[in-house]
């Protein structure tokens, strides 16, 4: 990893108040600091490149595991709700991240510019893998942290690096699978419109059958598909959608349990605690005091 790029970001992140992560002055660009090992935290990450400068870490999509450290980065494709931990980080050698996500629209611009597209092949794969992170395509990172410091050129400059990195990623050694996964055409993409779809109405009963349909396939071969993409299946991907928006209701809109479960599609309280507690490993309303306990 380079040393200029460990010496920004944790120059940056000593200047910064409260708890990581910090968002910054560039939208979907976050940096991330522990001095310790955390406990698992849950998330929604959206298609973005995830960094580690410094320290080790593990993020979960269903039953697929990615461990990536200092020199390393995770690409991930489409929205998804993960489970992630950080488990290299000591004060005097803190964990140290970022968290780059990606402009779709540049990244489709880019892919059409290049006179030697990458072979995307036939099959959808997975959507997310881990990837090295060094050369030029750690040196577009370094030039926006550094742009932190002049907010007044984010909107003129940033996009002339996202266009870098998108080059990069695209025109790398795995040029196909950024293709095929973040900007899949034909049956691949239908099968992220239908993660699309699902993701907006997650607190709906959303038929499989009328998933399948967006994505033009029989409902057991999306069913294959998007499992294979996502590393769940629908239901589970449903279903940890709803228990972290519950979660959030709870812990930033002082919701009750309740209220929550029914606002995010649950028929029966005792079964959203069930499930809740299963996710979580702690019931609702112990999970929710201890997580504001820790926020005061």
């Amino acid at each position: 990893m380079s040393e200029e790029l460990l010496a920004a970001v944790g120059r940056y992140t000593a200047r910064q108040a409260g708890e990581s992560p910090f968002a910054t002055a560039i939208e979907g660009f976050t940096i991330l600091r522990s001095e310790r090992e955390k406990r698992t935290s849950h998330m929604i990450l959206k298609p973005a490149l995830c960094v580690v400068v410094q320290g080790a870490k593990w993020t979960s999509f269903g039953e697929r595991r990615f461990e990536y450290r200092a020199g390393q980065a995770l690409v991930v494709s489409v929205e998804m709700p993960a489970f992630g931990r950080v488990t290299e980080a000591s004060p005097t050698e803190p964990f140290l991240g970022l968290v780059m996500e990606f402009d779709l629209a540049i990244m489709r611009e880019v892919l059409q510019g290049l006179e030697t597209p990458p072979a995307r092949g036939g099959r959808l794969g997975h959507g997310v893998f881990v990837t090295h992170f060094d050369g030029a395509l750690a040196d577009c990172v370094l030039r926006a942290v550094r742009l932190l410091d002049t907010p007044q050129a984010i909107g003129m400059l940033y996009p002339s690096i996202m266009r870098e990195v998108c080059y990069w990623l695209l025109t790398g050694p795995q040029g196909g699978a950024v293709a095929r996964m973040t900007l899949a055409g034909n049956h691949a993409h239908r099968v992220i419109n239908a993660v699309h779809v699902l993701r907006a109405r997650f607190a709906e009963p959303v038929r499989v059958e009328e998933l399948a349909a967006i994505a033009q396939l029989s409902p057991s071969a999306f069913h294959r598909h998007f499992k294979s993409l996502t590393s769940m299946t629908p239901l589970q991907y449903q279903k940890q959608l709803r228990l972290l928006e519950a979660r959030r209701l709870m812990v930033t809109n002082a919701a009750n349990v309740e209220s929550a479960a029914f606002e995010v599609g649950y028929e029966s309280p005792s079964q959203f605690s069930r499930e809740y507690t299963r996710m979580f490993g702690t019931p609702p309303r112990r999970d929710v005091a201890a997580l504001r306990l820790a926020a005061a």
